[in-house]
């Protein structure tokens, strides 16, 4: 069976049944789960197709097509020519060097590109898309990508539809095809045949994979997936989509250019000096020079810096995805180091969207239920105590019990989580009243319901009927509903086991009362009873009627409570410099409650839609400056919320759940949707994806953005000022060769460093260290600053002064090693050109170890938590161990012009090396002295 074969007319045109049979599935049951393994293996899975893999060898070639290495490579192989024909050593060991330093840079650039690809696909995978399915006759949420033809589908308003469907049934269904069509209007769906032929925005029987559902719910079987769908004919005849590059990454591309182009002039420079100064004769001194000049150039450029940002970023993305933050786009890493509003829904955010019982009050007190969500444990204290009154104690279980019996809601565990499947308000009822030490099970089998006179919104009130296990021809209504309705039907009130006259004072107590607790933004319920034992009540003359002369039992006091994580994060974002923003469908009282309790705002001052929708722009701006907290708003509301914010100098990260949220969270800097209770359609207008919906993950994220960030510029900060310091130790020694006795070594082109020793130095220093730079952990004070101006650049211009004034100190260092390693300059020495070089060619490599530590913080003591980042402390120990190789291995010694170094060499080497560590710390320590 194909997707197409076995139908002799489009779905649209056939009965449902018809289309079912063909597909051999089942309405009710759906596809079983051997069969719709059998059928993915044949269709494949539903997924539009991807542009073609690049080839492994045509992605390692890619690593040499910058025209520096090119032109490198190509002197390296004429010098090897010219070695083939001269015969001047027993190998052409800089030849070899420098075409195995290149070959193993292209390994690791290919290296860490594949690495980096790997984590994108799975960051992806993490964010793909879910179906509702019925399989074996239970329905489940599936990846969409499993979806087969025949599987039969749910979906309902916020979802996006994941395949091509016939409609079997549906209520209300209404879904946005513009993606499709170009139409924007929603289109009002049906499941009844069409005669003739259709275009695909005139099949009004059929939903399209793509397009999103605005209203109501639908069952459909699914007749297309993947290429065969509507969407997937299109996207076959489009090319393949560009990959995305971050502004971050853009900005990177043009300081390496910048960078390149500025050291290529100096290159040139140098070779010009050089032809001009030395004594300069044959092709092969000519092609030495040359190749020097490319090397400096090619060791210069951190061409390695795209790779290791999309390291680092892939890194920092998946540990903020293990922090239940999934980033949807790279982009918005970076955004979030700026984010300086944070405007988020209450409900499940701020919330845990668990309605729970907070207080009861009862004739004789109030219990206090204290905060431990949906697990039905916990204790219930009077006053901070347990409660010690027997008369509130009987009370208490008498309240809930009625409560209780009085509720259709079902309290269940499923993998370790307690669900409420029902009404929040009633589940609440269930977790006090077994939080309080009723057993729900023994209620069940005392009070059988033999009658139920249902909630109406005209009576706000329920009532159900029950007989009494331990006492024959007792029957008791249980009755739950607004206090202020409630009340005038009870004519006693509830006093331990039994009942006393309600006094018109004592009603006026407790609507009192009922104000108080819903003052706090508690909702409340009033609950009563009445026995009735003379046999006038059965179960065939229940009705109204029964709600009257009932015993008042007690008040409940019931609220969604506020995430016990939630006030501290708040706090953690103020100090960040982030205003958190609430933006509520609540009631306004509610809201400022929520807000005040959390920190949102002191005065607890809530602005209601209603208000925003009379306010011009002007005033509007001015509101959104000081007010904190937003309620009873509407979708249009909130995107004035948000662009009012941005307007003000705000970069705005925006929650939101519903589809109805989608405007708000494309306009926000940074939209952030729900992943749990979330809509398919706000996920795919989100940047980021929340899998846990909490405010508390938001600031974690905040925090990891800022320390992604943060890790770049450390690895930047790193490799510029190492390249910077390699540049100016050639630049300056040839210019200064004579002055730091250079031309007395008696060699034909006197340099400060080989050709192969440059290139070495790069391959250890560029690589590992600025990679396990990249997995540091987040500065201490990263969240007591301020967010990152929107805009400003990954290199300021402090730390261009910084790189610079580093650079300056690794070249006068290792200057100063090679001068007083030769015979006269500054430092009269009494070493060889090789012996000196070998020490140059370790310093400058030990510099820029030490270098690393300096690059963790620009303001900040790099030196405590020196040892933490124990990938860092490896990278170190590896580039020192195979510089140990290239000083003592005979071959590599002619092959890098290197000689042994003795120990008092390399105390000396790591002496002056160690100075761009001490010295940058006293130069910062200085800095934070001036700013205190």
């Amino acid at each position: 069976m194909s997707q197409d074969a076995g139908r002799t007319a489009p779905e649209y045109q056939q009965p449902v049944e018809r289309v079912v049979v063909a597909l051999r599935t089942d309405v009710r049951r759906g596809l079983t789960a051997d069969d719709a393994r059998t059928r993915l293996e044949r269709f494949g899975p539903n997924e539009l197709a991807q542009p073609p893999a690049v080839r492994r060898w045509r992605r390692f070639l890619a690593q040499f097509e910058d025209v520096l290495v090119v032109l490198l490579l190509v002197a390296t192989a004429i010098s090897a020519a010219l070695w083939l024909y001269e015969r001047d050593t027993a190998l052409p060991f800089e030849a070899i060097a420098i075409s195995a330093i290149v070959l193993l840079n292209a390994v690791i650039g290919y290296v860490q590109e594949a690495r980096a690809e790997t984590a994108i696909a799975a960051l992806r995978q993490m964010s793909a898309e879910r179906a509702h399915a019925i399989r074996g006759g239970d329905l489940r949420t599936i990846p969409a990508a499993d979806l087969v033809p025949g599987d039969i589908i749910l979906i309902e308003a916020g979802d996006v539809v994941p395949a091509d469907a016939r409609l079997i049934e549906l209520s209300s269904l209404q879904t946005s095809e513009a993606a499709l069509t170009g139409e924007s209007l929603t289109v009002l769906k049906n499941s009844e045949p069409i005669t003739g032929d259709a275009a695909v925005g005139d099949r009004l029987n059929m939903i399209f994979k793509g397009t999103s559902v605005t209203s109501g719910r639908g069952y459909g079987v699914v007749v297309a997936t993947g290429m065969q769908t509507e969407v997937g004919r299109i996207a076959g005849m489009l090319a393949a989509e560009p990959h995305e590059t971050t502004p971050l990454q853009r900005e990177l591309a043009r300081i390496g250019r910048t960078l390149g182009l500025v050291v290529s002039i100096i290159a040139v420079g140098m070779i010009a000096t050089i032809l001009l100064v030395e004594n300069v004769r044959g092709i092969s001194a000519l092609l030495d020079v040359l190749i020097l000049g490319v090397a400096l150039a090619v060791a210069a450029v951190p061409e390695g810096l795209p790779a290791i940002v999309t390291a680092v970023l892939s890194i920092g993305v998946q540990r903020m995805a293990r922090r239940n933050a999934i980033v949807r786009h790279l982009s918005a890493v970076e955004t979030l180091g700026s984010a300086s509003v944070i405007a988020t829904d209450k409900t499940g955010t701020l919330t845990r969207n668990e309605m729970a019982v907070r207080e009861v009050v009862t004739a004789s007190g109030r219990a206090v239920f204290d905060d431990t969500g949906y697990a039905p444990s916990g204790d219930v204290p009077e006053g901070g105590r347990r409660i010690a009154s027997d008369f509130l104690r009987a009370e208490l279980d008498r309240t809930l019990t009625a409560a209780h019996r009085a509720s259709n809601a079902v309290l269940q565990q499923r993998e370790g989580r307690w669900l409420v499947q029902g009404d929040p308000m009633e589940g609440a009822i269930l977790i006090a009243a077994r939080k309080a030490g009723l057993d729900a099970g023994a209620l069940e089998r005392r009070f059988e319901r033999i009658a139920e006179v249902p909630f109406s919104s005209d009576r706000r009130m329920m009532s159900t009927v029950h007989t009494d296990a331990d006492a024959d021809g007792r029957v008791l209504t249980f009755t739950k509903g607004a206090p202020e309705v409630l009340l005038p039907r009870c004519i006693s009130e509830l006093h331990g086991e039994d009942s006393r006259p309600l006094s018109g004072a004592r009603r006026a107590q407790i609507l009192e009362t009922n104000e108080l607790l819903a003052g706090r933004a508690l909702r409340t319920l009033g609950v009563a009873f009445r026995i009735t034992d003379d046999g006038s009540l059965s179960r065939e003359n229940v009705g109204e009627h029964v709600e009257r002369d009932l015993v008042f039992a007690g008040l409940l006091g019931i609220m969604d409570p506020p995430r016990t994580e939630a006030a501290g994060a708040v706090a953690r974002a103020k100090s960040a410099g982030i205003r958190p923003v609430m933006i509520t469908g609540d009631h306004p009282r509610t809201a400022s409650i929520i807000g005040q309790e959390l920190g949102l705002d002191t005065d607890g001052r809530a602005v209601s839609g209603r208000e925003l929708q009379g306010m011009n722009d002007e005033t509007m701006d001015a509101t959104v400056r000081s007010v904190a907290i937003y309620a009873r708003v509407s979708p249009e509301d909130k995107l004035r919320i948000v662009r009012a914010l941005q307007r003000t100098g705000g970069v705005v990260a925006m929650t939101g759940d519903g589809v109805n949220d989608a405007p708000a969270l494309k306009a926000a800097d940074i939209g952030i949707a729900m992943g749990a209770a979330g809509t398919d359609v706000a996920r795919q207008a989100a940047d980021i994806v929340l899998a846990d919906d909490n405010f508390a993950t938001i600031v974690a994220a905040v925090e990891e953005g800022r320390s992604i960030f943060s890790n770049i510029r450390k690895s930047l900060r790193y490799l510029l000022s190492s390249n910077i310091g390699e540049v100016m130790t050639m630049f300056f020694g040839i210019l200064l060769a004579k002055r730091i006795g250079l031309d007395s070594a008696g060699a034909a082109i006197v340099l400060p460093l080989t050709a192969s020793q440059l290139l070495w130095i790069n391959l250890l220093t560029d690589g590992a260290p600025a990679i396990a730079l990249g997995v540091d952990s987040p500065d201490p004070g990263l969240m007591a600053r301020p967010p990152r101006p929107a805009g400003e650049g990954i290199v300021t211009r402090r730390m261009w002064i910084g790189i610079f004034a580093i650079g300056a100190i690794m070249a006068i260092g290792s200057l100063y090693i090679l001068d007083a390693d030769l015979p006269g300059g500054f430092v009269a020495g009494g070493g060889t050109l090789r012996h000196a070089q070998t020490m140059t060619f370790t310093t400058l490599m030990l510099f820029q170890l030490f270098n690393v530590f300096n690059a963790r913080s620009d303001e900040e003591s790099s030196l405590p938590g020196l040892l933490e980042n124990r990938w860092l402390l490896g990278a170190i120990a590896l580039s020192i161990l195979l510089q140990l190789v290239v000083v003592y291995v005979p071959f590599l010694q002619q092959a890098f012009s290197t000689e042994k170094l003795s120990g008092f060499d390399w105390l000396r080497c790591t002496a002056v090396a160690s100075s761009v560590l001490w010295l940058w710390e006293i130069q910062k320590a200085l800095r934070r002295l001036a700013r205190k």
